[in-house]
């Protein structure tokens, strides 16, 4: 069993997929190429946003955005201890100290009643991650950031296509970012990510940024990076944009068979109603992880844990808060695990996954009759 199946979803759209990588070879426009603006102008159609700028992976599109906004050293950004490194990393980079607010332990998204606390004369941005695929509290959030004059970022890396209130992630403040790393609900070959905003200004200057700070040809009246998106990574995203929508669906129908099949005998990652999840990872919270990813492993089923350290124990990071100041983060730490999750997970996978780890919990499977109950 895979974790996540990019075979099986490269077979299922080998010929749209293939098209379009040949194309760019025949055109030979490897840099830049006419699918770079073509990806941008249909993922800005398809957030609402009035701009997206395509970068090199998500962690440029967070150091880009940080640039764009004039981050600088000295600065502060609040942001989640739960994440993938790239989030306080681009922090970071630049000089600036990431304040770390603890999370919420039904969501493991940030917790918006701990962030106002953390805002100093020295903070410039809230920096939220969507993390599983779920949004954050972004209205909150916005709210916050409004009253004290700072600019959101969403880290909507794991959460391309989720709603929230009727909106797209990465469409929910000032600016959005993603991933198309290829394990993401929407991925590519290789990396790549890209940048929402429909501020004028901040778009102009990310485009500048990416082009090493080009106004245009040699002309450079910015700091910037080499943070383009390449034309093949760009064209395979186009391809995968065809069956997205269907995709979504199909990992909805996997993650609601989980919870049937969980519901009352495992605790979950908790969704709120008023948005959605694209369920970048399927994750259970439990104790005995070990012992039960071994079970799991013996099994022949992969798990992965997202994630076990949260950012402010991390060895590189420690100096930037005490190890004790967010408790919630250093708990689910400790009790994550995501399960294998896709489209293309079939129903009897998806059984033989909560059959063995309801018996190492030593809970039985739920009966006909309550799998039909527990139906949405």
């Amino acid at each position: 069993m895979e974790f996540i199946d990019l075979k099986a979803q490269y077979q299922a759209m080998r010929e749209g997929i293939d098209a379009r990588i040949h194309a760019v070879l025949d055109h030979g426009q490897y840099i830049m190429g006419p699918e770079v603006a073509e990806l941008e102008e249909r993922l800005a159609a398809y957030t609402g946003a009035r701009h997206c700028i395509t970068v090199a992976s998500g962690t440029e599109a967070l150091l880009i955005s940080l640039m764009a906004i004039g981050i600088k050293p000295g600065d502060e950004v609040i942001t989640t201890p739960f994440s993938f490194i790239a989030t306080a990393e681009a922090i970071v980079l630049l000089g600036a100290r990431p304040v770390f607010a603890d999370i919420d332990p039904a969501t493991c998204n940030i917790d918006p009643g701990l962030v106002e606390a953390k805002i100093t004369a020295r903070t410039r941005a809230i920096m939220p991650v969507s993390l599983y695929g779920q949004p954050a509290d972004m209205d909150e959030i916005n709210g916050i950031a409004s009253r004290h004059g700072l600019t959101v970022i969403e880290d909507a890396a794991q959460s391309f296509g989720a709603t929230y209130r009727g909106k797209k992630s990465c469409n929910l403040s000032a600016i959005g970012c993603t991933s198309f790393f290829p394990s993401k609900p929407l991925g590519c070959y290789g990396d790549g990510g890209a940048i929402f905003t429909s501020d004028d200004d901040f778009a102009r200057a990310m485009r500048e940024i990416r082009v090493h700070g080009q106004s245009r040809r040699y002309v450079h009246t910015r700091i910037g990076v080499g943070g383009r998106m390449d034309t093949l990574q760009c064209a395979v995203v186009l391809a995968k944009l065809e069956r997205f929508e269907w995709e979504l669906g199909q990992r909805a129908k996997v993650a609601a068979r989980y919870d049937a099949l969980f519901s009352g005998r495992l605790g979950k990652i908790g969704r709120t109603r008023d948005r959605s999840s694209v369920y970048a990872q399927y994750t259970v919270v439990l104790d005995e992880r070990e012992r039960l990813q071994a079970v799991l492993h013996a099994a022949g089923i992969p798990t992965a844990v997202h994630y076990p350290v949260p950012m402010h124990m991390q060895p590189a990071y420690a100096s930037y808060t005490e190890p004790d100041a967010c408790p919630v983060a250093l708990d689910m730490a400790g009790k994550v695990m995501s399960l294998p999750m896709g489209p293309y997970l079939d129903p009897a996978a998806t059984t033989h996954v909560a059959a063995t780890l309801l018996a190492a919990i030593g809970e039985q499977m739920p009966s006909r009759g309550d799998l039909l109950a527990s139906s949405p």
